[in-house]
């Protein structure tokens, strides 16, 4: 991977409202401006959460990046890609009702987000807002093309999300386990990444 300096630097831009409000509304009229790299990979990870994942979207992460929401804990691309590759199996459809960029940096892209989702197997839509926050590799953000993330996390509340108890414990078993419960070929072509040492916990 090239280490040149990209031909436009990214955005140095945050607004006020980036972590401090615990409502997550997105307000797509005051999103921040992305330059192509950056809205292409926004792009990729909206199409994820609207279950719609690629082995290509996948490569979004890095091999030892940490997935950290509400629901599981992947501490690897293998079962990151896991996660995203069941969610067409949990849900019929998922439909983002809108986004908002709060910062755009040479560290991180984070936006709000409104998605639905739609059980496959009960007839009900619920509507989750939420705070994401995309950790970027410093190579990728210096190489400009594109840009790869080694954490992403996924809050619905400013109290952050807890890596301890019943609770985490329960969240890393998930994701730990789901690539064999869903025995997808996608999920298998990122099998190596499981032999990565986790970078660590992220709070």
């Amino acid at each position: 991977m090239s280490t040149q300096p990209p031909a436009s630097q990214p955005e140095k831009q945050t607004t006020s409202a980036s972590s401090s409000a615990s409502d997550y509304t997105p307000n797509p009229s005051v999103s921040l401006p992305l330059n192509p790299p950056r809205q292409a990979l926004l792009d990729d990870i909206l199409a994820l959460y609207s279950c719609k994942p690629s082995v290509d979207r996948v490569k979004r992460y890095t091999p030892d990046c940490i997935y950290d929401d509400p629901f599981g804990y992947a501490d690897n691309r293998y079962k990151v890609a896991g996660q995203w590759f069941a969610l067409p199996k949990l849900f019929s459809t998922s439909e983002n009702a809108g986004y908002e960029v709060v910062r755009s940096d040479d560290e991180m892209l984070q936006f709000k987000s409104e998605q639905k989702w739609t059980f496959r197997l009960l007839p009900k839509t619920v509507t989750l807002k939420s705070l994401i926050t995309l950790s970027l590799e410093p190579e990728s953000v210096r190489a400009g093309d594109f840009l790869r993330i080694k954490y992403h996390k996924d809050q619905n509340s400013e109290k952050g999300l807890s890596h301890e108890g019943i609770w985490f414990t329960i969240k890393k078993w998930q994701a730990d386990n789901m690539p064999k419960w869903t025995d997808i070929p996608e999920v298998k072509q990122f099998e190596q990444d499981n032999k990565v040492k986790p970078t660590g916990e992220q709070k």
